[in-house]
């Protein structure tokens, strides 16, 4: 039986030779080469997923796939998901301005986000998106008043949370009723009336949610459908107002260890697509955010083991040259992960360890108890599924400089982020004359 890509936990690519080989290239070569720790991109498994998503959906005729960019956002990265047929779900002007100059055509771009800035809302409406997620109150008074002095008229959608609580982290959850993001469905009369009566600068198109991350519950969606649409058209009898397009956010989960059991893209399609038969007549227009889902699997990240401790009667710690600056998410969700000796890829498991990382905090912990081939000081480490929130989370604690990263594919390597030197830590730094 087929396994949908972020049904996987290595790359498609993940080949066992003498060392472990990704996208054709060895990855102990690799680390030689660019350093360590180092992000890989395998993209072959990036567009394995990116087709897989349209695959899935085609039969519904009318979808738009708009990756979410803040699961990791970089120039090549946005040129190759692009080439596939998605959009952009963005939340701020950076990311923007990054598939703006990756010659991303901006009307398949959707600004997101819970406090847009006036400067990032002025510079949006300058690149051209083409829709705006209005999260509240005071964004869409902001958002109507700059295009009014603008002498525009915004497409947006309105961010509301569904009630849905997946069990995800705590702070994964997004559609929950106590939750930052959106109007709660008793706020939808009076924004609706507003934006109608008296915010004529913006055009109404839809509804959006976004109910989580990491959701591995296809019933979940079948709810936030069946909420949405039911609002849709409340509001049309309510309001008068005919709205086409809902988007009902991301949120897939992925393998990271084999105790993840996430359903395929093609199950969530039908899920969806089934969902909107049964709560809708009209064939509406539906945007998904996939983000984690579309990059986690495709990404690995390769670190250089160094120094070890054995604590007497008790775990062995085998530290590596990065950690919790290039990878937060154990520290912050409690994330597990799987991992290989790069170099000891044929060689038999029998030493359980735990991957510590080098920055200044007892929490600085990769891997709990990972078994692991006999580690010495030089072997190269790769974890796995560490496309989404390393890179695009990192961080310079410990003034530490940010990884580099690569793009592989048929044995070929490229960087496509370039690895942070000393001189780029220090290059905002200003030491007034006074103290000179």
């Amino acid at each position: 039986m087929d396994t949908g890509t972020n049904q996987r936990i290595k790359p498609i690519t993940a080949e066992t030779k003498e060392h472990l080989f990704i996208g054709g290239c060895d990855t102990v070569d690799l680390a030689n080469k660019y350093g360590t720790p180092l992000y890989v991109i395998d993209e072959v498994t990036l567009r394995s997923i990116c087709r897989e998503y349209i695959e899935g959906f085609k039969e519904y005729g009318n979808i738009k796939m708009m990756y979410a960019s803040k699961a990791l956002c970089t120039s090549a990265v946005s040129k190759i998901i692009a080439s596939e047929g998605f959009g952009f779900d963005t939340v701020s002007i950076g990311e923007i301005y990054t598939v703006y100059k990756a010659g991303i055509d901006m009307n398949s771009v959707l600004f997101n986000g819970n406090n847009k800035t006036q400067r990032e809302i002025e510079l949006a409406l300058k690149y051209g998106v083409g829709r705006f997620s209005v999260d509240n109150f005071y964004e869409a008074e902001l958002l109507n008043k700059i295009a009014l002095e603008k002498n525009k008229t915004v497409d947006i959608l309105l961010r509301l949370t569904p009630g849905i609580e997946c069990h995800t982290h705590d702070y994964i959850q997004t559609g929950q009723i106590d939750s930052k993001f959106g109007f709660d469905l008793s706020q939808i009369d009076e924004i609706v009336y507003l934006i109608k009566n008296s915010y004529k600068n913006l055009k109404l198109r839809g509804i959006h949610a976004h109910i989580g991350s990491q959701i591995f519950e296809l019933k979940s969606y079948h709810d936030e459908v069946e909420i949405l649409i039911k609002e849709m058209e409340r509001i049309k009898t309510v309001h008068n107002i005919d709205l086409d397009e809902i988007n009902i956010g991301g949120g897939l989960g992925v393998k990271y260890t084999e105790n993840d059991n996430p359903p395929s893209v093609s199950d969530l399609a039908k899920t969806v697509t089934e969902s909107m038969k049964k709560y809708s007549g009209e064939i509406h227009t539906i945007y998904l955010e996939p983000g984690r889902s579309i990059i986690s699997t495709s990404g690995v990240t390769l670190y250089t083991i160094g120094s070890s401790k054995q604590v007497p009667n008790g775990r062995k710690y085998v530290a590596v040259d990065g950690g919790m600056a290039d990878n937060p998410r154990p520290s912050m969700y409690q994330a597990e992960y799987t991992a290989d000796i790069a170099n000891k890829i044929n060689e038999p498991k029998n030493e359980k360890v735990t991957i510590a990382g080098r920055y200044c905090e007892s929490g600085d912990i990769l891997i709990n108890d990972i078994v692991l081939p006999k580690t010495e000081a030089g072997d190269v480490l790769c974890v796995y599924n560490t496309g989404a929130y390393n890179y695009s989370m990192a961080s310079n604690y410990n003034r530490v400089e940010k990884p580099a990263m690569v793009l592989v594919n048929n044995s070929i390597s490229d960087i496509i982020v370039s690895r942070e030197s000393l001189d780029d830590l220090i290059s905002h730094d200003s030491i007034p004359d006074r103290l000179e």
